[in-house]
């Protein structure tokens, strides 16, 4: 999840394996006019490879901003997906979002990802270190994957927050895990930005999944994160990334800009929602710039754990 030649004996040589030198260089040439044909015609036939995909700025990794750089929005405004809007519309667009997705999320998670969300958040939770008797917050913790894992892992003794800015996904969340018998979990809609309902110094973990690239300022949320944690507390972001090897880059451009609009009209009738969330990725933070963010917040030894080849990426530091 992290980051054979076979060849047979002249005896057992095919009839066709015994042409002349001239013969196999005609046979190769006709099999290649022949695949060109057939690549023209795919590419004339097929709108996934003759229409361009959307472009929005690129978030290599050469964009990494020197440490100490200036992240904050200084403007009013700031982008969604490859929209550029005010400030303080980018919020509202992002939960009308989310509660159009909310009752299929689970279900989509599942299909756009083949499942494998479940290995990412397995090995965040590994990653974690939470203890029996610790005090987490789950922030943006939708439905709750992750606040459920850590419920059984403190025990009764220890305390799970999960929070959520959008009421549909809370709704969604709570009711999952009061199904589960969850007695240790409470819910509570706060803002990642601000997470004012929690004092300083309240959790021995905290972490974000799948969620740091929807919050407008990044910068105040991963502040807030800092400020709530207890000296010695750990932070965790599981978030989308960017691939590491280009042929998967683009691989995956052609996926997330073709299929997931198509899946997510056919299950969820919410194409747009789903091309956001393509668009959303591509113009989050790259590994480098978001570990550069972390220890600009003020969090210590910060690194970063690829998976699935750069698409998602887990990222730690500690106060």
């Amino acid at each position: 999840m992290s980051d054979s030649n076979n060849s047979n004996d002249n005896k057992n040589s095919s009839p066709a394996s015994q042409n002349t030198p001239v013969q196999h260089a005609q046979v190769l040439n006709q099999h290649a006019s022949n695949l060109q044909d057939s690549t023209h015609a795919a590419s004339a036939n097929s709108p996934f490879l003759s229409q361009p995909l959307p472009q929005g700025t690129p978030q290599g990794q050469q964009q990494s901003l020197p440490k100490g750089a200036d992240h904050s929005n200084l403007g009013s405004t700031t982008h969604f997906g490859y929209k550029t809007v005010d400030v303080e519309e980018k919020q509202q667009k992002v939960a009308e979002v989310f509660h159009s997705v909310a009752a299929k999320y689970d279900l989509m998670n599942d299909l756009m990802s083949f499942g494998i969300h479940r290995l990412w958040k397995r090995f965040a939770i590994n990653l974690s270190g939470v203890r029996r008797g610790q005090q987490v917050l789950d922030i943006a913790g939708g439905t709750g994957d992750l606040a459920l894992a850590f419920s059984r892992e403190v025990g009764p003794q220890g305390h799970v927050v999960l929070s959520d800015i959008n009421e549909s996904m809370l709704n969604v969340g709570r009711d999952r895990l009061i199904d589960k018998g969850c007695t240790n979990v409470d819910f509570v809609l706060a803002n990642a930005e601000t997470l004012e309902p929690f004092s300083d110094e309240s959790f021995d973990l905290v972490t974000i999944s799948f969620g740091l690239r929807n919050v407008t300022d990044k910068d105040a949320a991963l502040r807030s994160m800092y400020r709530v944690l207890k000296p010695g507390g750990r932070l965790l972001i599981l978030e989308f990334s960017k691939p590491v090897f280009e042929p998967l880059s683009r691989l995956y451009d052609l996926y997330s800009f073709t299929a997931l609009p198509v899946m997510g009209k056919l299950v969820a009738n919410d194409s747009e929602s789903y091309r956001y969330l393509a668009e959303s990725i591509r113009m989050h933070p790259d590994q480098r710039t978001l570990k550069q963010m972390m220890e600009t917040a003020g969090f210590q030894s910060c690194d970063y754990h690829n998976m699935t080849g750069g698409i998602v990426a887990l990222h730690r530091g500690f106060k």
